[in-house]
């Protein structure tokens, strides 16, 4: 089934002091990750045209195929996400290889996971941009996620906001 994903992504200069209020405004830590996110393009559509996605994560020993849609709210970076486990990377990678899919990008990146409420807050560090504050709620009105998402973003002192993903600011640095 799929699930709406209302995320914000809050670019920050040091993530130190966002950590910190996180804490003190009861955020409880989940965990820090190394992520490798593999972009692929699609062979007969232009995935930057159409604002969508799909890459492959691989996180620890796992490996995980996402799709991304287009955003659907010009406030924030709400689409439809659909994921499912890879238990054969190889023969995914095969797979996707046979079918057209070219390799885009790949995104490196260390994430430090607390919960705030019903908010995820992800702190990413990722390779070649910077630190960045990822909020996100999952399958909750529009409006209402939204909300959430802005009275975090206060809680922690966030004010400035980036639409596009890490995908799109890495290429776009390359260029």
């Amino acid at each position: 089934m799929p699930m709406l994903e209302i995320e914000v992504k809050c670019p920050v200069e040091n993530i130190g002091p966002v950590e910190e209020r996180l804490i003190s405004q009861g955020g409880s830590f989940e965990g820090e990750v190394s992520q490798e996110d593999r972009y692929l393009g699609h062979p007969c559509r232009d995935f930057a045209s159409t604002d969508e996605w799909l890459r492959l994560r691989r996180e620890g020993d796992g490996v995980v195929l996402y799709y991304k849609g287009p955003k659907i709210d010009k406030l924030t970076k709400t689409r439809e996400e659909l994921s499912t486990p890879v238990p054969d990377p190889r023969s995914m990678d095969l797979i996707l290889q046979r079918l057209g899919f070219t390799p885009v990008a790949t995104v490196e990146k260390v994430r430090r996971s607390y919960r705030l409420g019903q908010v995820g807050v992800s702190l990413d560090t990722v390779s070649g941009l910077g630190g960045f504050v990822e909020l996100e709620v999952q399958d909750l009105p529009l409006d209402v996620g939204r909300s959430m998402l802005q009275e975090a973003m206060k809680a922690l002192g966030l004010e400035r906001t980036e639409r596009r993903s890490y995908l799109e600011l890495l290429l776009e640095k390359r260029a």
